[in-house]
């Protein structure tokens, strides 16, 4: 037996597990080792190979998911080879009898990973040892690839309720002014207010499901009306306006504002623990005249300014997820 073939084999075969465990069954723990390095890999790849392409950029989602499935299948199928080549008589050639090579080897956990075996090579050496390590190569093809899939529909499943929520949010308006002037009835906003409350949740949703599955933050919608990275700084701007640019009394009920805040800082904190960072910057202040137009009341200018100026770092952190995701904020001038 060749104890380096045998060692390195379970090295790879453990640290495909290992991913495949921590990717879809760890909910706090984000990307595997492997995995993340992948993701991170490709979307920064594919960002400095297209110039920030929207067409391009909204494969990296599905590119980046079949790579990471057949990233697992291949560590564990290499892991297993590799193993089974230890011993030179591990995997036999059932007509000839004599040993398998690598090619066949390969061949050999191929079909016991994905099937139950088609007899042309089988374990000989050792008895029970390998039959009992053959099995395993079976269960592991079972299991695993079946977990990697089942994480692959529930993804699918999420990006749908990311991409909806984004164009709930855009179809009120494309910037937080025309969010609140949407909602203007003239005299108050009520008819949002139950609007915002539905986001509100839907948003902390949203941040749980990226939490769960780290692999949304690089599913780029080509239209910017279905991305989340530029649904959420909308609804949260919205938010702040009611907040602090308004008399008391003037805007939505403080109670949803505060729950739609809280929502969406559990977004940014999930993406902080991600790989967004904070921009250098700060995005530009919204247009209080934008709602003197449709007679909202608002706070002076010098008194809005001060307040967000205790704003800053939660604004920049908005930012930073809104380039993360190549797009631009404010959004396009209406």
């Amino acid at each position: 037996m060749n104890p380096v073939y045998l060692a390195v084999g379970i090295v790879i075969l453990v640290t495909g597990i290992v991913d495949i465990v921590w990717t879809t069954l760890w909910v706090d723990g984000g990307s595997g080792p492997v995995s993340g390095r992948l993701t991170t890999g490709v979307w920064k790849g594919l960002r400095a190979a297209t110039g920030d392409r929207n067409r391009a950029l909204s494969l990296a989602g599905p590119l980046i998911l079949m790579l990471t499935l057949a990233t697992w299948i291949g560590l564990i199928w290499v892991g297993w080879t590799i193993i089974f080549a230890s011993e030179p008589l591990a995997v036999v050639n059932s007509r000839t009898g004599g040993p398998a090579d690598w090619w066949g080897r390969f061949y050999y956990v191929a079909y016991t990973m994905f099937t139950d075996g088609n007899g042309d090579y089988t374990p000989v050496y050792g008895g029970n040892i390998w039959e009992v390590a053959s099995a395993f190569t079976t269960a592991s093809g079972m299991a695993f690839v079946t977990l990697g899939v089942s994480y692959v529909l529930t993804v699918l499943g999420a990006v749908a309720d990311k991409r909806s929520f984004a164009s709930t949010v855009t179809g009120l308006g494309n910037r937080s002014e025309a969010f609140l002037r949407t909602g203007w009835n003239g005299e108050d906003f009520r008819g949002l207010e139950l609007t915002v409350e539905s986001l509100a949740a839907d948003l902390s949703t949203l941040a749980e499901q990226h939490k769960s599955y780290p692999i949304l933050h690089y599913y780029h919608s080509e239209p910017a009306s279905r991305a989340s990275a530029v649904a959420v700084p909308i609804l949260d701007e919205a938010l702040m306006l009611s907040r602090y640019a308004m008399p008391e009394g003037q805007g939505l009920d403080p109670a949803i504002v505060e729950n739609g805040r809280s929502s969406a800082q559990s977004y940014l904190e999930t993406l902080d623990d991600s790989f967004i960072d904070p921009a250098p910057s700060v995005p530009r202040a919204p247009d209080l005249e934008r709602l003197r137009e449709d007679d909202i009341s608002t706070v002076s200018d010098e008194a809005f300014a001060e307040a967000l100026a205790d704003q800053t770092d939660r604004r920049r952190r908005l930012l930073g997820v809104v380039e993360a995701d190549a797009w631009e904020w404010p959004p396009v001038e209406e």
